[in-house]
């Protein structure tokens, strides 16, 4: 292991201010202009937004909400899924995902992954029962699971797909969008994402009109017209002003994505791969390096050599969801998801955001590298 030096610069993990510093005028415009008309709630941004992500997605309907947890739960809601029913998940994810399983009184039921982290399609058709009705696949990093086999498993077993593509805006496995392939898609838009607010935000995604009339109600407290509740929904409705950020934003989107497979490819040039080793890419997919996530030895040493050189780095996810306090009457145990755990202790993500330079992308991977010589 290479001796502690001071560090020579700072990499940060998310770079908020210089973004808002590329993007300040039209942002003060678009948040101006919400002021101006008081339209706070349910005002004209919303439904533009709701367009224009529609648009961008290739999707028929997009329903804004105030969460990505929110959009996942009523996706679950509106797919059919029921109080006893099972839903085949991946345990390697944010809590929201799991989470919303058990709110809506289903069973989640995982499934373990491939060395992508992607959900594997053998685990979720050997985990099947007479009582799975969902299988919710998570995209992870920006990456999309293998959807083409996981459509099939669905249309053999007559199965709902939910895809929970909270960290995936914009990615695509074979040409085809993520979060477009199942009966109904979720993403987040929290300030940590390629697509982000300013605050908690989320929206539904689905080609189907009547899921997306039930995520409408849902949101707003279950009215169907200012007097009239069909059922009892909940508070959650995208604030204009975030839908104002949201699409100033969308704007920039792809300019966002390229900058960062570029520095992704730095990343792919410069690491020694058999020390810090990450998937490959598909030629037919698309990535969007939500995260750039390598599975190394020694992570815990790894992490504190590159503290020491001024580089933020996280961990998504230390603890499967499956070994969570939370998960301990669902009767799972360390060992259940062999894979999962394992990659559980080595996965490290390292900064990857589009205000970064490729000189900090460049000084992150040869700091890795001179960790291992």
């Amino acid at each position: 292991m290479a001796p502690v030096e001071a560090a020579a610069r700072t990499v940060s993990f998310t770079g908020f201010p210089a973004q808002f510093s590329e993007e300040r005028d039209e942002l003060l415009a678009a948040v101006t202009a919400v002021f101006e008309r008081g339209d706070f709630v349910g005002g004209r941004d919303v439904a533009a937004l709701e367009d224009e992500l529609a648009a961008w997605l290739d999707a028929a309907h997009v329903v804004a909400v105030n969460s990505g947890t929110d959009a996942l739960l009523f996706a679950l809601v509106a797919a059919g899924v029921k109080p006893g029913d099972e839903v085949i998940t991946p345990s390697n994810s944010f809590i929201a995902s799991t989470a919303t399983i058990v709110h809506v009184g289903a069973k989640p039921v995982f499934a373990d992954v491939l060395p992508d982290q992607m959900i594997d399609p053998a685990a979720i058709e050997a985990a099947i029962t007479p009582r799975t009705t969902a299988i919710m696949p998570v995209h992870l990093t920006g990456r999309v699971a293998d959807m083409t086999a996981i459509d099939a498993i669905a249309r053999k077993h007559g199965l709902a797909v939910i895809e929970d593509a909270a960290q995936s805006i914009g990615s695509a496995h074979r040409g085809r969008k993520s979060g477009t392939f199942g009966a109904v898609g979720a993403f987040s838009a929290h300030p940590l994402k390629n697509l982000n607010a300013a605050g908690d935000g989320g929206f539904v995604v689905t080609n189907d009109p009547a899921i997306a009339r039930r995520a409408r109600s849902l949101r707003n407290h279950g009215l169907v017209d200012r007097d009239t509740v069909e059922a009892f929904g909940f508070c959650s409705r995208l604030d204009t002003l975030q839908a104002a950020v949201l699409r100033v934003r969308l704007r920039r989107l792809p300019d966002v994505i390229a900058r960062r497979r570029a520095l992704a490819a730095i990343y792919e040039r410069d690491l020694d791969r058999d020390r810090a080793w990450w998937p490959a890419v598909d030629a037919r997919d698309e990535h969007t390096y939500h995260l750039f996530v390598v599975q190394v030895d020694e992570r815990a040493a790894l992490i504190e050599h590159l503290a020491a050189r001024g580089v933020q780095t996280k961990v998504h996810y230390p603890i499967p969801i499956h070994l969570q306090p939370a998960s301990r009457g669902l009767g799972y145990a360390r060992g259940s998801l062999p894979e999962t755990e394992r990659q559980s202790e080595r996965i490290l993500s390292l900064p990857i955001h589009q205000t970064l330079s490729a000189d900090d992308v460049a000084y992150v991977a040869a700091s890795v590298n001179g960790f291992f010589t």
